[in-house]
């Protein structure tokens, strides 16, 4: 699955790329770090990120 999406991405580098997963669209790396950024929301990795530091207070 990675390998089609990097290749999809090195093909259309200036767009950001939805990649169906099931019932949900994901995006990776630098788009979801865009996208984002773009629609002011938190990544889920920075969500987890944030819980974590919650929980070790």
């Amino acid at each position: 699955m990675m390998t089609q999406y990097l290749g999809l991405k090195a093909d259309y580098p200036d767009t950001l790329l939805l990649y169906r997963m099931g019932d949900f669209y994901e995006l990776f790396y630098a788009d979801a770090e865009k996208a984002a950024r773009l629609l002011d929301i938190t990544t889920w990795s920075a969500a987890r990120e944030s819980l974590n530091t919650e929980t070790d207070r």
